[in-house]
């Protein structure tokens, strides 16, 4: 019960944290999204920080099963154009629904993260099958530094994500496909 618990008011602290901003997330703000009582975030996070800490720690779980999952289920791409399109179902998937809020938590916990190191550790890049399509995909077109390429591509992409969310609208397949055409080059 314990770990469901803290399973749900980390769940809770990324909805507050998407539609509040850092200033809004507070224990009685995840009690109120969790439907708790009020106390109850405080007790199983006695501070800020700790309360910051899971969050992070569990939008960290929740988007690497999110990629391992889009990695395992998506054919390898034949070529720059199925990749693309492959990253851009991707990319709306970040940028609508509940892929939205967790965009938004991402982005604000890596803004915090350049004040707390040890949120800076939880969050770095990870392995996972959604980076290893892309990485395999450049090294089977002869790209020297697959991987060096994969993290600026990635990156890149995470950038249109970013700017999206702050601008509105949606990423279009060309800027991907321009994205993959440097990486390829």
């Amino acid at each position: 019960m314990t770990t469901d618990r803290r399973t749900v008011l980390a769940d809770a602290a990324i909805d507050v944290l998407a539609e509040a901003g850092m200033r809004g997330l507070t224990h009685r703000a995840v009690d109120r999204a969790a439907d708790l009582p009020a106390g109850t975030t405080s007790a199983y996070y006695r501070t800020r920080q700790a309360l910051l800490t899971a969050l992070v720690r569990r939008l960290v779980v929740r988007d690497q099963a999110e990629l391992q999952s889009a990695g395992e289920a998506t054919p390898a791409p034949r070529d720059a154009d199925e990749l693309a399109g492959q990253i851009a179902g991707f990319v709306e998937q970040r940028l609508t629904g509940e892929g939205r809020q967790r965009s938004l938590a991402r982005y604000a916990c890596a803004l915090e993260s350049a004040h707390h190191p040890e949120l800076r550790e939880i969050l770095v890049p990870r392995e996972n099958a959604g980076r290893d399509t892309v990485r395999d995909f450049l090294a089977a077109q002869g790209v020297a530094d697959a991987e060096g390429r994969t993290l600026t591509l990635l990156a890149c992409v995470d950038g249109l994500v970013f700017g999206r969310l702050l601008g509105g609208g949606g990423v279009l397949e060309e800027e991907i496909r321009g994205l993959i055409a440097a990486a390829l080059r």
